[in-house]
């Protein structure tokens, strides 16, 4: 039967204040607790009070360990209490613990094993930026990617039924991460398939941005009802009644937007109950004492406590739902996990956190604390005191100034993100063009068909998307998008290797899998000035159009907005060495032992300097590179010249070389032979070969896989002392 009961009210022993923080730690703190910790086994004999002392240390850890290491910050620090209460239940690595997208698992990896390498993070031959199954025994499933820790937690747990295994699988799963509609599909399976799954929802109003939609306006209403549903030692659900603080950031955040929803209790409860009730609570009476309830009939009780979140998502798709608790409550949090762990079927727990908890400035500016880089040691200084910075545009400032630019003539231009706003250069554009501006949440596949339905009525809509997260849409791109022919431009930021962030944020899938898709056309810029006008070019297209730029910041070059804009499918010819071999410096017909380097985006620079190298080992053959600016339609014309030439041809990609730019030179080149009876030329594709870059700089990625300048000299040397 459901009862109701107030909460009792915490006192100083039962819920000790934990500590703030103002400022990074640059040295590493004393942690003597934190020290005793080598796995979750250890947590089993603390105290309740130790538990909270234990969150304090790891706390401070972190601000020491991030700040040596860069890498994502504020989710961690919200989630301390959540996972030493996590830990300290259940039974890691026999049962399972998923989390979802992994930024909120440094915790984690300090409280398994890993505390004295957690300032490795990120770093080449370090820990991982993510949980990888193969880091660790504690890490159950490989993540980086939103949405997914549902789907997996409930595959385990249906193999390890069949399997005949007693194990537990709880899925830590953020807000923002529900609005992926992965998380919905499985938890509708989870109750088609009664299977034992927690999931806790780490409610903290965030996903790297503010939380959007009707989802995030969903849970601020519960958590604003000032009620839970909690649940007493014998497993039977009860409401208790919380404390809102009133600098709640998730009211402030949402009460303009909840406002109309926040009606009346009374009113939803039949009118004659309604109305003791409603006596009840405006003498501060309600919810009513356990004996008082356990009178009424138990079809009455029910009816009590479901007109008191009548509006539960999750009990509406058949979750057995608990909360909301206050996420920083070590103690509340292992009762609740103690006792929703011995239930069967499908069970939700929602906790509320807050993001960067413990350091104030992360609490106040939750965004731009979502990641740190590294602090600045005291010896090191970037340039030289007496050097100017120059100042260097990331590509996604060029994207962000293109769409404000074009938005000022062209007010079809509607701009479209899943939730990464910031990262993709929007916020500005967000600001000055707001009724154009769609922030869909982390929702890729809908952002892809909404462009598309968009399109329809003729406006102009852009995705601005990651590489890595376009793979997640990609049905979407070829069904709802090209297949239709559709006015889309795709704004593909973060391609080629990412450096830090590792495999599971590369972006180097993206020409091979759009390339074979029909009515797409593909620009790589080589800079900053071509990012602006390659945007410019594919936008005055008709049709679905690609623009892909890598992170971070480019060269430096200026940017020319007054060109027109390119040819379509037309490369330029950017240098030429050894000149004396030819007719002249602007004549595509290659000399005798004629070297022709295919570059592709950011590569180009790479193999000008490459070029310049191997002219000087090899002056008798004339090297020339070639910027080739679209993937997709190739130069044609310039393939034929080339074949005709019969000489040596090198493409170079920061991408898999298996169906990338490269392989696309080669089937066009091998078309144009058997077209015309020419000898197939000879032909070395330098990019990414077959298997994942392990994380590290981006620096290190390139020199791993042979594609910094080194590397390529040595690939062409190689490949024409073997011809000699």
């Amino acid at each position: 039967m459901l009862k109701a009961k107030p909460s009792a009210k915490p006192t100083a022993a039962s819920a000790p204040r934990q500590k703030t923080f103002s400022e990074l730690l640059s040295t590493r703190p004393d942690t003597p607790l934190l020290d005793t910790i080598d796995s979750p086994a250890d947590l089993k004999h603390l105290t309740p009070a130790q538990l909270v002392t234990l969150a304090d240390e790891l706390r401070a850890f972190l601000l020491y360990s991030t700040g040596v290491s860069g890498g994502h910050f504020g989710a961690n620090l919200g989630v301390v209490e959540l996972t030493i209460a996590l830990h300290y239940v259940f039974n890691a690595p026999h049962d399972q613990l998923v989390w979802d997208v992994g930024h909120q698992a440094y915790p984690h990896k300090i409280l398994t094993g890993r505390r004295e390498r957690l300032t490795s993070i990120r770093s080449q031959h370090g820990l991982t930026a993510f949980p990888e199954r193969g880091e660790s025994q504690y890490d159950s499933f490989g993540v980086g990617h939103s949405s997914t820790a549902i789907s997996a937690g409930l595959g385990m747990s249906l193999a390890m039924r069949y399997l005949g295994e007693s194990a537990r699988v709880a899925c830590v799963v953020g807000d923002g991460a529900m609005t992926g509609g992965m998380a919905f599909e499985a938890m509708n399976d989870a109750v088609n398939q009664n299977a034992d799954l927690l999931v806790v929802l780490n409610d903290n109003d965030m996903s790297i941005s503010n939380a959007t939609g009707g989802f995030s306006r969903h849970l601020a209403m519960l958590w604003q009802r000032g009620l839970a549903v909690d649940i007493d030692k014998n497993g039977n659900a009860i409401i208790t009644k919380r404390s809102i603080a009133s600098d709640d950031r998730r009211i402030r955040h949402y009460l303009h937007m909840a406002n109309d929803a926040f009606g009346d209790i009374s009113s939803k409860i039949p009118s004659m109950l309604g109305e003791k009730i409603s006596e009840k609570v405006a003498a501060g009476e309600f919810p009513p004492t356990p004996s008082q309830l356990e009178t009424l009939p138990e079809k009455l009780a029910t009816k009590i406590a479901d007109n008191l979140f009548p509006e539960n998502v999750f009990k509406a798709i058949g979750f057995q739902y608990f909360g909301p608790f206050d996420g920083h409550d070590i103690e509340k949090l292992t009762q609740v996990f103690e006792r929703t762990k011995r239930l069967s079927g499908a069970v939700l727990v929602h906790v509320h956190t807050v993001k960067g908890k413990g350091f104030l400035p992360a609490e106040g500016d939750p965004i731009t604390y979502h990641a740190i880089g590294k602090l600045a040691t005291p010896k090191s200084t970037a340039h030289p005191p007496d050097q100017p910075i120059k100042a260097v545009k990331k590509y996604s400032q060029v994207f962000g100034e293109f769409i404000c630019d074009t938005a000022e003539r062209d007010p079809r231009l509607m701009a479209i993100t899943p939730a990464m706003a910031e990262g993709s250069g929007m916020v500005e554009f967000a600001k000055r063009f707001p009724t154009q501006f769609f922030d869909v949440a982390i929702a890729e596949q809908h952002a892809v068909t909404l462009a598309a339905g968009m399109a329809t009525q003729g406006v102009k809509p852009i995705v601005a998307i990651y590489s890595t997260f376009l793979q997640r849409g990609y049905d979407q791109l070829i069904h709802d998008v090209a297949l239709q022919n559709l006015n889309v431009m795709f704004a593909i930021d973060r391609a080629g290797l990412v450096g830090e962030d590792g495999a599971t944020h590369a972006g180097v899938f993206d020409m091979a899998y759009l390339r074979c898709v029909p009515n797409i056309i593909i620009a790589v810029p080589k800079d900053e000035n071509e990012c602006y006008n390659l945007l410019k070019t594919c936008y005055a297209q008709d049709g679905v159009t690609a623009v892909r730029y890598p992170r971070g910041t480019g060269t430096g070059a200026p940017i020319d907005k007054t060109t027109a804009p390119y040819p379509i499918g037309k490369a330029v010819l950017e240098a030429t060495f050894n000149a004396h071999d030819t007719n002249a410096l602007g004549d595509n017909t290659l000399g005798d032992n004629a070297v022709a380097l295919l570059a592709f985006g950011t590569m180009t620079l790479s193999a000008c300097q490459a070029a310049q190298i191997l002219s000087t080992r090899h002056p008798t053959r004339q090297i020339r590179v070639y910027n080739m600016r679209f993937v997709k339609p190739l130069d044609s014309e310039l393939l034929a010249e080339l074949l005709q030439a019969g000489d040596i041809i090198v493409t170079l990609e920061e991408h898999q070389v298996m169906g990338g730019a490269g392989s696309a030179i080669n089937e066009a080149l091998l078309a144009q032979a058997a077209d015309t009876g020419k000898a197939s030329p000879t032909i070395l594709n330098i990019g990414i070969e077959d298997y994942f870059v392990a994380h590290g700089s981006h620096s290190q990625q390139l020199a791993a896989c042979g594609l910094d300048v080194q590397g390529i000299v040595g690939k062409i040397d190689n490949l024409l002392g073997k011809l000699a």
